[in-house]
């Protein structure tokens, strides 16, 4: 049920991308005349029981879409082809990360790289900390510390 005011339901079906391990859902309401725009919106969204934040993106064909990642997908117990209950909302909060300390403690060390770091956009700056938070082995969190500083630097 659409409603201008606050929160959307909806049901929907979670399909996948043709070429990828990818999955959305396509919001059915007018975003134009829900959210007053017909680019990006930023929302929270329940799935299950499971709340995150995301975006509905424009396809060009006139509808939106909602990416729903796999691990969020194995964390609701859903798959591809599934119907499931949405609740979604505007998301107006600023969006921000906490750096892990190892990083922040290296981004201090060369100012210029922090800046970067920080000019980023949340969902870039989000999945250089989340790759580096998965890492199991104190090893491989090091490699990956190094490989964000050149990645940073080469940008």
């Amino acid at each position: 049920m659409a409603n201008k005011s606050g929160i959307q339901q909806f049901e929907a079906i979670l399909e996948k991308h043709p070429e990828l391990d990818a999955s959305y859902i396509t919001f059915p309401f007018s975003v134009p005349e829900i959210f007053g725009t017909k680019g990006q919106v930023k929302v929270k969204v329940a799935i299950n029981g499971v709340e995150f934040r995301g975006s509905l993106a424009p396809m060009g064909t006139g509808s939106h879409v909602l990416g729903i990642r796999k691990e969020l997908r194995n964390k609701m117990g859903i798959t591809f082809g599934d119907i499931v209950k949405v609740n979604l909302e505007r998301d107006l909060e600023q969006r921000t990360i906490t750096i892990p300390k190892d990083l922040d403690d290296l981004l201090n060390q060369e100012p210029e790289l922090k800046v970067r770091f920080q000019k980023m956009a949340y969902t870039h700056q989000k999945e250089y900390v989340q790759h580096l938070e998965e890492a199991k082995k104190p090893e491989t969190r090091h490699r990956r510390l190094t490989k964000t500083l050149e990645m940073l630097r080469q940008k």
